[in-house]
């Protein structure tokens, strides 16, 4: 499944949209005051995803070991040193309502750690690369 994202940022336009496996959505994000890009910023959202990515995988993969799900929390966090600097840790904190035993819950907590994608690409270090805007991104 490929998932990309676009934006288009000018003085009277400010459009968001991701595409997952050709589903584009579009994403509200508002523009800064002056219009110079978006308000919040990619730390913010890649700390926004990395905690939206294991709420949903809870609830996937609770279904998938039979243990209901019904509600969480997520926190998660990341401290950036400076303009360039890449994060040198995340920690996140997630917390199950469900009436599965504590050690089914450690255990689905364990194995949705172990299978979230978005956690999975920062820990992996995968390519990133900038290409020219007429190549192919994928």
């Amino acid at each position: 499944m490929e998932i990309s994202a676009y934006i288009r940022n000018h003085a009277s336009e400010h459009d968001v949209r991701v595409c997952t496996a050709g589903n584009v959505q579009q994403f509200e994000v508002a523009a800064k005051p002056n219009a110079h890009g978006s308000l919040l910023n990619g730390g913010k959202l890649l700390i926004a995803a990395l905690a939206i990515c294991y709420c949903n995988d809870l609830y996937r993969e609770g279904a998938r070991i039979g243990i209901e799900v019904n509600g969480c929390e997520v926190v998660a966090a990341a401290r950036f040193n400076g303009i360039g600097l890449g994060s040198e840790s995340v920690v996140y904190h997630a917390r199950v309502e469900s009436s599965a035993t504590p050690e089914q819950i450690d255990h689905l907590l364990a194995e949705t750690d172990r299978l979230a994608e978005v956690h999975n690409t920062l820990r992996s270090g995968c390519s990133v690369q900038r290409m020219a805007w007429d190549e192919p991104a994928a």
